[in-house]
């Protein structure tokens, strides 16, 4: 039994080695309490954007806590959230127009099924059914379960979890079907929402589609009168190539979910951005129609202070020129693997790239997760594969020579391991 009183995330603590302990984080490095380095080649959770402990944003933290810490936002309002939300209407795809804030991607969500459902049933139309992509990860809170795939992660729950309208994902070759799907299901009438990841599924194994796909859905879906929702949680700032997602798809959602990279992964804070259209169906004397959502936290002026730093940043840095450089350099890195027999379905998109193991072991609960974990953070690689799916996702300082060592070690990989089949 464990000596320790935590209780970690995604973590089977019967089989799971004792972590290292992480004294000091700087850039694209973390450094352990013995000295060792690590390179965060997964952004630590995909939110780290332009490394660790970015000066400009540290910055604004300690100059925010000078005024304020927690202020209530319900009654009471402060220039760090009502600044933010000028930013991020200005940055967003066109149209969305009002911004609710919480404090994770997984209730991001949360608001956007409630906004939709609040919706229609504020106009008085009976639209409840919401659709969403086989194989998606939206959080682990209960509505975000509901509308991500059903399997391992959320069995033991599913008497808590409601039915959703399930699509098939857009694979190459069978991007039709998916199409067809969501056009089969809006015709009942009682879709309210179409809920996807644009271009890329994350924790669904980092399966990624194209724009033009993407661009279809939304317009499938608002032909059947149902809202688009993009969950950017992961896509977003920068991770595909442009700011947000669905610039690539020349798309603008009703309702877009944002989160980690929203404070360059700083401190926890999430948005929920939405269509005047759908504030106003909530907008009314009768206070039975109030937008009812909360969080204790909801713009908290800290959280606030740093996402306006990371605006600041992206504005005042090259940080687009950093995404294009990054994703360059993995797509060319990564495109040698293609001719490579100890690996399949070899993609990227953006700052991401993926690549399968051919094993005999597969799925997420595939042995080869932790061995490949365990291989790679002997090398001083903090490298987090989804089973027997290796990712890289790392922050936008990586340097050229750090992307050559990630990648020299996942063409040791199987062989040093004795995976591959």
């Amino acid at each position: 039994m464990p000596t320790s009183p935590l209780w970690r995330p995604f973590t089977q603590h019967a089989v799971e080695p004792t972590p290292p302990r992480i004294v000091r984080a700087e850039g694209a490095w973390l450094e352990t309490d013995g000295g060792e380095r690590i390179l965060d080649a997964i952004s630590s959770w995909w939110v780290t954007t332009h490394g660790h402990r970015h000066p400009a944003i540290m910055a604004a933290m300690r100059e925010a806590t000078e005024s304020l810490d927690q202020i209530i936002f319900a009654g009471l309002t402060h220039e760090p959230a009502e600044a933010l939300a000028r930013e991020l209407v200005g940055l967003a795809p066109t149209g969305l127009a009002h911004v609710f804030f919480s404090d994770s991607g997984s209730t991001s969500v949360e608001v956007a099924l409630k906004m939709a459902l609040g919706f229609f049933r504020n106009r008085g139309e009976a639209r409840a059914k919401i659709a969403v992509m086989e194989g998606a990860y939206h959080g682990d809170t209960i509505g975000a379960m509901s509308v991500g795939a059903r399997g391992v992660f959320n069995a033991p729950y599913e008497p808590l979890l409601f039915d959703v309208e399930r699509i098939p994902f857009p694979a190459a070759g069978r991007e039709q079907a998916t199409i067809d799907a969501l056009e089969a299901a809006g015709r009942s009438g009682e879709l309210a929402a179409l809920l996807v990841e644009p271009l890329i599924l994350g924790a669904g194994g980092m399966l990624m589609y194209p724009a033009a796909v993407l661009a279809e859905l939304a317009r499938v879906a608002r032909a059947a009168g149902a809202l688009f929702i993009a969950d950017e949680v992961m896509t977003g700032w920068g991770r595909t190539g442009t700011l947000f997602a669905c610039e690539q798809a020349d798309v603008s959602p009703d309702i877009l979910c944002t989160s980690k990279g929203l404070t360059g992964g700083a401190i926890p804070l999430a948005a929920t951005l939405a269509t005047a259209a759908i504030f106003e169906a909530h907008w009314s004397t009768d206070r039975a129609k109030t937008f009812f959502h909360s969080s204790s936290f909801t713009a908290n002026p800290i959280a606030c202070a740093a996402a306006l730093a990371n605006v600041g940043v992206w504005r005042d840095e090259p940080v687009r020129e950093r995404v294009a450089t990054l994703a360059a350099g993995q797509a060319r890195r990564v495109e040698g693997f293609r001719r490579d027999p100890r690996f399949a379905n070899v993609r990227s998109c953006g700052t991401i790239t993926a690549l399968d193991l051919r094993s005999a072991d597969i799925g997420y609960l595939a042995e080869v997760g932790p061995k490949l974990r365990a291989f790679f953070l002997a090398r001083g690689l903090l490298v987090r594969p989804l089973g027997d799916v290796i990712y890289l996702m790392p922050p936008y300082c990586v340097t050229e020579s750090e992307l050559d060592a990630l990648y020299d070690a996942i063409a040791e990989a199987p062989d040093a391991l004795e995976l591959a089949r």
